[in-house]
């Protein structure tokens, strides 16, 4: 365990943000462009969704190396949460947990999750399953529409300098900040 929290604590943030830039670098170098939701498109191609539907007809042996990022990325948030957290407990400022309280939360901060949301009891309720199907069909709705998801406009478009990449991070924002602000307190409350 000690290796692990001796390896956590050597990634910081100046050590990761130079990183992601030589990545990014490497892809525009290649050709290629990054991002999350063209995984999906690549998924269903490969499993024959070219057969159903002209969309899924192109080559996504091309794309495999944007299938290993997205299966190292979850393998990363396993090995992260359950191997490299010191402290599963995460400071809040006092307004912080007074807001949370008065939301609903029991114990805001003990987790990185609260389990009000995201614990075995609350996950299946018909409310977190209307949450996740509603969330996740605008979310797929809001990536199409906008010609890719968050990582794709936010880390590769901007190092682009692509005006849509622009508008659409900026919109993306606007959104958490409405969800967050607005929408988040009615549906927890």
């Amino acid at each position: 365990m000690e290796l692990f929290n001796f390896l956590y604590q050597l990634w910081p943030w100046y050590v990761v943000g130079p990183l992601i830039a030589l990545i990014m670098f490497g892809l525009l170098y290649s050709g290629k462009t990054f991002g999350v939701s063209n995984n999906l498109r690549t998924m269903c191609s490969a499993a024959g969704g070219g057969y159903c539907a002209d969309f899924f007809q192109f080559n996504w042996k091309n794309q495999s190396w944007n299938l290993v990022f997205v299966f190292g990325g979850a393998l990363g948030g396993f090995i992260a949460y359950y191997f490299l957290t010191p402290n599963p407990q995460i400071e809040l400022a006092a307004g912080t947990t007074e807001s949370l309280k008065a939301l609903g939360m029991s114990q805001p901060g003990e987790a990185f999750v609260p389990p009000e949301l995201f614990g075995e009891e609350s996950l299946f309720s018909l409310k977190t399953l209307a949450i996740l199907v509603g969330g996740g069909l605008l979310v797929g709705f809001g990536a199409r529409y906008a010609g890719g998801c968050t990582s794709g406009h936010a880390i590769t478009g901007l190092s682009d300098l692509q005006l849509p990449s622009l508008i659409a991070v900026i919109g993306f924002f606007l959104g958490g900040l409405a969800m967050t602000w607005l929408f988040l307190p009615q549906i927890i409350g």
